[in-house]
């Protein structure tokens, strides 16, 4: 349980570190506020022509008696939009780190630099649109399984009593382990870490994870919040992982004694240790 803690320590110091780094703030909104507006776009339209799609797709409805067509179409229109806004909170952190790949990977650059003892990063040595098309590939990897959960979790939502209680808070863990990849994904690729074994290792530490994970995913609920979170998200992701690998970092004293009070981190290793 201690890892909860842990985890949600992670997205706050993600949060101060772009505070104490304007500039690196300022450029990693720019993905986030170009995805938002599309975002926008689309639910919008949806709420104009979701009707309209819903009549088309259920003429069987049309010879039955008042008011059941009316409100058998209303519940439909009501489901779909509340898929197409569990989808855009799933697909939003990860059409924004594709979108903002270039801004993401500097950023994330930074704060390895930032923290490394000897003041590097790793770097994958992979040119831009190799790196791209590796993170459009594993995304869409994450969405299909994201979508299977929430397909499951769907029909999971009629179970009396279980759908109202249980589904919606399994639902926000499985959104934040989901988002948790796609962010820690940033500094995981640029070590080569592949997908299999970047969730792999996500799954060893459970509950750092949704410590992190499942309060950006109730914030991330708020268009304009995800937009201005993502930055600290994404240098939180990058503290993060450094302790997955259980790499050294310069405040490492200090970074123990923040967060495993009392204790010290064993996943904490200098570079090179054994697993």
């Amino acid at each position: 349980m201690r890892d909860l803690g842990v985890g949600f320590q992670y997205l706050v110091r993600g949060q101060r570190w772009v505070a104490r780094h304007g500039k690196q703030y300022g450029f990693g909104l720019v993905p986030g506020l170009i995805t938002l507006v599309l975002y926008i776009g689309a639910l919008v339209a949806l709420a104009l022509w979701g009707p309209d799609f819903v009549t088309w797709a259920t003429p069987f409805a049309d010879d039955w008696s008042s008011p059941w067509p009316g409100l058998f179409r209303g519940f439909l229109t009501a489901v779909l939009f509340a898929l197409a806004l569990a989808l855009a909170v799933i697909t939003f952190t990860a059409v924004t780190l594709l979108i903002g790949q270039p801004f993401y990977e500097n950023l994330s650059e930074k704060v390895d630099r930032d923290v490394s003892p000897d003041g590097t990063a790793p770097e994958s040595g992979l040119s831009l649109w190799r790196e791209l098309s590796i993170s459009a590939r594993d995304s869409l990897r994450i969405v299909l399984r994201a979508l299977l959960w929430g397909v499951l979790l769907f029909a999971l939502g009629f179970v009396p009593f279980i759908g109202q209680t249980v589904v919606p808070v399994v639902g926000f863990f499985v959104t934040g382990f989901f988002l948790t990849e796609e962010l820690t994904a940033v500094a995981l690729q640029r070590r080569r870490v592949e997908l299999r074994d970047r969730l792999a290792l996500l799954r060893s530490r459970k509950m750092l994870i949704w410590g992190f994970g499942t309060p950006l995913a109730l914030a991330f609920l708020v268009p304009f919040v995800a937009v201005f979170l993502m930055p600290g998200a994404v240098a939180g992701a990058t503290l993060m992982a450094r302790d997955l690998l259980g790499e050294e970092t310069a405040d490492e004293d200090e970074q123990n004694r923040a967060v495993h009070p009392g204790h010290p981190n064993p996943m904490l290793r200098k570079p090179g240790a054994g697993a």
